[in-house]
């Protein structure tokens, strides 16, 4: 019996999101900057102006023209979040954060064992953040630190426990002075600010 392969298409109610059926898999696909917001459970970058190649600001571009899909053209949820003395509870993802980092930098293992370790505003089950997470917070309509005000923060390197896959021995890190993200060596020391799940 000859098989053959085709793409079948279904569009989702609420606009915009189609999902693309091949051999049984599923597939779905957003159709440019104003589905992105629906499929993009982390809050809006902050992001706001769109620049030329050669990083001179300019009217964001329209479709079909050049440049379109930059970051500012994408809208999530607007960055919320609740601050205590000691904490700040992102109110999209439902992760609380430690409001500042202790001023010590630490080792990849020293951070992890840090934050496992923790009794800080009452809670026990604080952890280092995924990359992932710690980049839902930085806030790329600011330098120096690239946060938002609710947070103190270093403009340095912070960890994360994701552990770099292409070189076990590295680990990501997010710079908050730009808000970019490296792998580093894990015998480095850099800030931490640990996380829970507490929403």
């Amino acid at each position: 019996m000859e098989k053959t392969c085709g793409w079948d298409q279904k569009t989702l109610a609420g606009g915009g999101r189609s999902v693309w059926l091949l051999l049984g898999w599923a597939v779905l696909l957003t159709s440019g900057p104003a589905g992105a917001a629906d499929s993009n459970p982390l809050p809006d970058a902050g992001q706001t102006k769109c620049y030329d190649t050669n990083g001179t600001e300019i009217t964001c571009p329209a479709a079909g023209q050049p440049l379109l899909g930059q970051e500012a053209q994408y809208h999530g949820a607007a960055p919320s979040y609740s601050a205590t003395t000691n904490t700040v509870a992102d109110n999209n993802t439902g992760l609380v954060w430690m409001k500042s980092d202790d001023g010590t930098t630490r080792t990849w293992q020293g951070a992890v064992d840090y934050c496992n370790g923790l009794d800080y505003a009452g809670q026990t089950d604080w952890r280092l953040p995924t990359r992932v997470e710690l980049k839902s917070i930085v806030d790329y309509g600011r330098t120096n630190p690239a946060i938002n005000p609710a947070f103190t923060c270093q403009s340095s390197s912070y960890w994360s426990a994701t552990t770099y896959a292409d070189y076990p021995a590295g680990a990501w890190v997010v710079y908050f002075y730009t808000g970019y993200d490296y792998w580093y060596i894990k015998t480095n020391s850099y800030y931490v600010r640990c996380v829970r799940a507490g929403l």
